[in-house]
């Protein structure tokens, strides 16, 4: 049986991808700077069940919780109310 292959729509669905990427919305960058400042803020919020040795766990908090802390931190620029750090 001999397969209709649809060449005109296969050519417009890879135009279309190729217009999608080239002006797809530019990732933001962190700086080296912004994610030292979240990591010490991080350590400090989430202090770890021993020292020297973070597959331990933390004290304070599950995994969840320190990546939605870093990715806030990360949002907001390294700045963090001092109110939502305990």
């Amino acid at each position: 049986m001999v397969t209709f292959i649809p060449r005109r729509e296969i050519v417009v669905l890879g135009l279309a991808c190729l217009v999608l990427a080239a002006t797809g919305i530019p990732a933001l960058a962190v700086t080296a700077e912004v994610a030292r400042k979240c990591s010490a803020l991080m350590a400090k919020q989430f202090p770890p069940r021993e020292s020297g040795n973070p597959a331990a766990g933390s004290t304070k908090g599950s995994g969840r919780d320190q990546q939605a802390f870093f990715n806030k931190c990360v949002a907001n620029e390294g700045k963090i109310d001092d109110r939502t750090a305990k």
